[in-house]
């Protein structure tokens, strides 16, 4: 027989690829004490990639290594005239979804379908359960589980095994992150303190009062963070100061090349349970 707990996703418990318990790796003791994370078979499945990597001197280096990779490995660079006119009508018309469209569909709106199939694919990696999307996503079925899930799985972007992109991007992160560090004032080797404007705050407080300055809230499973506490306080009156693990960063600023996310300084992370100091902007 269901219980409350069963329609209730804060309660619910997923299997993940990366070998730590959810309810550990959402908590705030990971983040106090975090563990190295890797996707199971994401880079034994790319050795290639990753021994090219390792002979790459700095990370403009590296990165370009990691775009030519994915264009070949995933079929992403668009083929000449003359290779064009020899596929079929459905092969031309192909949409073939890519990281870099995910991440500008994120920069674009973090509750829109792009952004809907990254929550997936932090849900199926890593086992965290998204807690917004265009609404709170609450007692399950919903309205808003049913977006969710509709977004998430939908065609458009949830192709070309765009899971298996994703798992490449984030372990082509981390290992930047160990060779060359992250370019920012205000870090440790295994933290980096990273700062989040909100003005949706009271309804993801876990303990705690944002009047006190210091309390513990429940972020989405995918969160955009900045490098900057006068960046961030352009999005809200909130301006939270986190200490982000490294091992929780997806994306950085400076790791890819071009224009993939709307914020020069934002940076892409894991969610769940985190300490949070708080101050209101007048």
């Amino acid at each position: 027989m269901s219980t409350d707990d069963d329609i209730q996703p804060q309660h619910w418990y997923s299997t993940n690829l990366i070998g730590v318990p959810v309810p550990v790796l959402g908590s705030t003791q990971f983040n106090a004490r975090p563990v190295p994370l890797s996707i199971a078979g994401a880079r034994a499945a790319h050795a290639g990639l990753f021994g090219l990597l390792d002979r790459s001197a700095s990370l403009l280096e590296a990165r370009e290594v990691f775009v030519n990779y994915m264009d070949i490995a995933f079929g992403l660079r668009k083929p000449e005239a003359q290779q064009m006119a020899d596929l079929g009508t459905a092969e031309q018309r192909r949409w073939r979804s890519s990281w870099r469209k995910l991440l500008q569909g994120w920069g674009m709106d973090s509750n829109g379908p792009a952004a809907a199939v990254l929550k997936g694919w932090v849900e199926s990696r890593f086992g965290l359960v998204p807690t917004f999307h265009h609404a709170p996503l609450q007692r399950f079925p919903s309205p808003a589980w049913l977006t969710y899930i509709e977004q998430k799985c939908a065609s458009r972007y949830h192709n070309n095994n765009i899971h298996q992109q994703c798992d490449l991007l984030y372990e082509f992160c981390q290992w930047s992150l160990r060779r060359f560090g992250l370019p920012a004032a205000g870090h440790s080797p295994d933290h980096v303190r990273l700062w989040r404007g909100s003005n949706r705050c009271e309804e993801q407080i876990v303990s705690g009062r944002l009047t006190g300055r210091r309390c513990t809230m429940q972020f989405n499973n995918l969160i955009s963070l900045s490098l900057s506490a006068d960046e961030a306080s352009c999005f809200g009156d909130w301006i939270l100061e986190v200490q982000v693990p490294i091992f929780k960063i997806v994306v950085y600023p400076s790791l890819l090349p071009g224009q993939v996310l709307q914020g020069e300084q934002e940076v892409l992370a894991l969610g769940g349970h985190y300490d949070v100091e708080a101050r209101h902007e007048l």
